[in-house]
């Protein structure tokens, strides 16, 4: 095996290990910025991830549902343009301090200019 199909397997395999880490983190952006319906947030995932995330509805409403039940999302049903009601999925309080917490412990390092340096630094 050449060290470029070593190096594509192994990147494809971390990645598909961290994506799945990270929908919940662009569930959390998308219910940040403004309540989404299923396809809304599915859309906001792929367009503000530059196509490097996508999930299934399937998916999305199963991990929507866990978060309705631990209270850090609710919905409210809304009317559908042409159809029945949509649910339009928001962040509670908790949810917002729950998405801030995590900002503030995992995220906000990568913008230390020590790692900054070294996720900038090539070969």
């Amino acid at each position: 095996m050449k060290n470029e199909d070593v190096l594509n397997e192994l990147l494809l395999s971390w990645e598909e290990t961290y994506k799945k880490g990270q929908l919940t983190l662009w569930i959390f952006l998308s219910l940040k910025e403004s309540s989404k319906y299923v396809d809304e947030i599915r859309q906001f995932i792929v367009e503000k991830s530059n196509g490097t995330m996508s999930c299934e509805e399937q998916s999305l409403y199963r991990i929507l549902r866990k978060f309705e039940h631990i209270g850090v999302l609710e919905f409210e049903a809304r009317k559908g343009n042409k159809g029945p009601e949509r649910k339009y999925y928001k962040l509670t309080l908790l949810g917002f301090q729950l998405f801030d917490e995590f900002v503030q412990r995992n995220i906000n390092l990568f913008y230390r200019e020590e790692i900054k340096e070294l996720l900038n630094t090539s070969l």
